[in-house]
């Protein structure tokens, strides 16, 4: 191996790591936010959130939504 596959192998593993480290920071964040929030249903969000990320992408803006609104019920009193 010469130093410049060295070098690519290093920003390849690099590039990984920021991939990798995205997609576990995108899952969990509508879960944060609704836990943040005090939101009741801030379990089966968090759940919403990693299934988006399963799903490439189907679930998350859903859950991302869900973790901003409010439960009918507290809107009603």
């Amino acid at each position: 191996m010469t130093g410049l596959d060295i070098f690519a192998l290093i920003i390849l593993l690099v590039l990984a790591g920021t991939v990798l480290w995205l997609v576990v920071f995108l899952a969990r964040w509508p879960g944060k936010i609704a836990e943040q929030r005090g939101h009741p249903q801030s379990d089966a969000i968090r759940m919403a959130g990693w299934l988006g990320v399963l799903t490439m992408g189907i679930l998350w803006p859903l859950a991302f939504i869900w973790a901003h609104t409010r439960p009918w019920q507290e809107v009603r009193k």
